[in-house]
């Protein structure tokens, strides 16, 4: 049985207080401080807490009258008959106002619930969408008339709403797959809000230009070309241009009060809103203001464009000093890594809600959001609008009639297991119909040096396992901030250590004196592998990070073998903190170390702490072989060639043996995903950038150096087996030469 994880409703707010609040119609649209929310409701009143990808949004109270339409699902209502002959404003000035009278209530229930947006029962369910989803529904003209209700556009709608409604938020950058219908509710939501507005500037971009020309010809034009008159403002120019869709007077909202108004046509002002797209580059609508900005396809801008580089541009167009006064609707499927993907990945993970500055913005400015492709995939949704995630007990139809035999999670699995021979097709299935995001950034597998198939095979499992419950996420300290005593470990959600398993209390902190000098005591349990750096601050304000692992070897202890049990990859403040916690992380686990020592601060540092005997020496040397340096601080060099393949080879080891589905029917017990991504992107000849690789190799080395000590060369005396030959002749023998 699907159970989703999209979405929670919660109670973040006081009963109580939410009903005073609702009484006097105090909730006001837009980001609450106090409880940490946004409310898109326009009521004062505010009912359902959503939580969508960790940002809690409130939805308006329902009313009491919920509409109902006879099919208990949500109706395209056709205009009348009568509206549908008017073309214009102007045209209907020039009704009597008998006539106007007959349909002013329709149409003012119609600028409301483009406003507050709507509630109706699905499937006996009261449903609220929102003004834009409305427009969407009712008033949008897709490639296939009008679009279908999904819920998955209810709530991808919903979180929109919150991005518009944040003053903190320039926009959403969303993460889709396939078909799912980004490109027209972009579109949609472009004509909805440039009809709206005056004096603004409305921008398109895509992969390429022709595709941004193509988005706004084939689904902006049209859309806007079929707004009902009361909607849609007089436009210049073509009914049907090609590269500028100009406002010239906008769709006011008609009431009571205005509609005995008399403007001629030739008093009413010009206002210059405009919907346009623009070339693909980094500079695209540079130096310009916009209000919004459609951002399709940013997974796959390949080089030289870059959409890194783009969004710095582009965020400068939605700001007026520190106050933002337009928004970014920006959504993709990812390329392959190499191919646009990795970038779109950085802006995706920089939007991540939960991880702002003192300004309360994410670093990009933007909020993320994924709803995995079973919520949206064409043939696994019902009549409704729902998901059928499972496979139907009863009979279900689809919106066309259609009968749904099978679950969508069925049906993607066997799709998957179809496609497993194949890794690059498997990986492209993936990208365009990502279940996790892990999917979604999935890379070819042509360009690893690893094997990719088991790394996938254990981060699909990983992803399943849910293995959030396998880790925890925390720090270490010393005991009552002693130093150089005893370190305990304390769960923390923002602590920079994550770790899967820790070794009995009898294990812990265990520390043996030889010759006077502390080292180990769990040698034989285990290891770490570290990639230092030295500087604390750099000039980009980023630099590499500190990465270290641990993992176990094979022992008759309480310990799981081949686990890699403790994973950190962070940059401290400073490079102290960074030597601290590894120090810390050595002696609560009583395990040496082996790391690179071309940055050798953390090995002085160790050494000017008394734990010299926890830096292991490089294990291809024997003592007397070693250098002055490397004897004082220990560690191994990164600079030659055969170490640089051992690694390799050290890694590549422990995925044959230990990660992904392996021999006995079982899955390794890495749960670690970031290493496992780490590794699927490593490049031997661009070591620099992949921290976590460079650790969790040498913590293999490490936990077998058994494999790397060198043979002693041993001097041995050349045996004289010949035998000697002497002449017999005579008193005496003499030795024949």
């Amino acid at each position: 049985m699907y159970s989703q994880d999209l979405y929670q409703i919660i109670e973040p707010v006081k009963i109580n207080t939410l009903k005073r609040l609702n009484k006097s119609k105090k909730w006001q649209y837009g980001y609450n401080k106090e409880h940490d929310l946004v409310v898109i409701s326009k009521t004062g009143e505010i009912g359902d807490i959503y939580e969508i990808q960790n940002l809690k949004i409130a939805l308006p109270k329902a009313p009491k009258n919920i509409h109902r339409f006879k099919s208990d699902k949500f109706e395209v209502v056709e205009q009348p008959k009568a509206l549908q002959r008017i073309k214009t404003i102007f045209d209907w000035k020039e009704y009597p106002n008998d006539f106007k009278n007959q349909y002013i209530d329709y149409i003012e229930e119609e600028f409301k619930r483009r406003d507050e947006g709507f509630w109706y029962y699905n499937k006996g369910t009261p449903t609220y969408i929102t003004g834009t989803h409305y427009m969407y529904l009712q008033w949008s003209k897709i490639d296939v008339g009008h679009p279908d209700f999904r819920e998955a556009n209810r709530l991808f709608y919903m979180f929109w709403e919150a991005c518009k409604a944040d003053k903190r938020c320039y926009g959403m950058c969303y993460l889709k797959n396939r078909r799912s219908g980004f490109s027209f509710m972009a579109s949609g939501e472009l004509v909805n809000m440039a009809t709206l507005a005056s004096d603004s500037r409305f921008g398109i971009l895509s992969k390429t230009g022709p595709d941004a020309k193509k988005m706004f010809t084939d689904k902006v034009v049209p859309i806007s070309v079929n707004y009902p008159f009361f909607f849609k403002p007089i436009q210049d120019g073509m009914d049907r241009p090609k590269t500028e869709l100009a406002y010239r007077v906008p769709a006011s909202k008609l009431t009571r009060r205005n509609i005995q108004a008399s403007d001629r046509p030739e008093e009413l002002q010009g206002l210059d809103t405009t919907i346009d797209w623009k070339n693909t580059g980094d500079n695209s609508y540079d130096g310009e203001k916009l209000k919004l900005l459609a951002h399709d396809e940013s997974g796959k801008w390949e080089r030289p464009n870059n959409i890194l580089n783009n969004w710095r541009v582009t965020k400068t167009t939605l700001r007026l000093g520190s106050r933002i006064i337009g928004k970014c609707m920006m959504g993709s499927t990812s390329n392959a890594l190499d191919k646009g993907g990795d970038n779109f990945k950085k802006l995706y993970k920089d939007s991540d809600v939960t991880k702002r500055n003192r300004n309360g913005q994410t670093s990009s400015g933007l909020y993320s959001l994924f709803i995995p492709m079973e919520w949206n995939y064409e043939g696994f949704i019902d009549s409704y609008g729902l998901p059928v995630f499972d496979t139907p007990e009863t009979e279900t139809k689809g919106p066309y009639g259609e009968y749904i035999d099978t679950g969508i999670i069925e049906h993607w699995q066997n799709e998957v297991d179809g496609l497993k021979n194949d890794g690059d097709a498997l990986n492209e299935f993936y990208r365009q119909f990502p279940r996790t995001e892990e999917h979604a950034f999935r890379d070819e597998t042509k360009n690893s040096i690893f094997n990719l198939a088991k790394i996938y095979e254990q981060i699909d499992f990983n992803e399943e396992l849910n293995n959030n419950n396998e880790i925890t996420r925390g720090n270490f300290q010393w005991i009552n901030g002693a130093k150089d005593t005893k370190v305990t470990f304390y769960p923390d959600a923002r602590g920079r250590f994550l770790i899967s398993w820790v070794p009995n209390q009898r294990q812990q902190n265990n520390i043996i004196f030889k010759n006077g000098r502390k080292h180990p005591g769990n040698e034989h349990m285990g290891a770490f592998g570290c990639d230092s750096y030295d500087i604390s601050g750099t000039v980009d304000g980023q630099g590499s990070k500190g990465s270290l692992h641990g993992l176990t070897k094979f022992s008759m202890e309480d310990c799981p073998p081949s686990h890699f049990f403790l994973e950190y990859i962070a940059r401290p403040a400073t490079s102290e903190m960074f030597f601290e916690d590894v120090l810390m992380a050595l002696v609560f686990y009583g395990m040496p170390l082996l790391a690179e020592n071309n940055k050798p601060r953390l090995l002085y540092y160790l050494r000017r702490r008394g734990y010299r005997g926890y830096s292991m020496n490089r294990p291809d040397k024997v003592w007397n072989k070693l250098s002055v340096a490397e004897k004082e601080i220990g560690g191994i060099p990164n600079s030659s060639e055969d170490i640089k393949q051992a690694h390799a080879a050290a890694i590549e080891m422990y995925i044959q043996d230990h990660v992904g589905l392996k021999q006995d029917g079982t899955h390794g017990n890495i749960y670690f995903n970031n290493t496992l991504g780490d590794w699927a992107k490593f490049d031997i000849n661009n070591r620099t950038k992949f921290d976590a690789t460079i650790s969790s190799g040498l913590a293999i080395m490490a936990c077998n150096k058994h494999l790397y000590r060198p043979n002693a060369e041993k001097e041995r005396t050349k045996l004289n087996i010949s035998i000697a030959k002497y002449k017999q002749k005579g008193m005496h023998s003499k030795l024949i030469n």
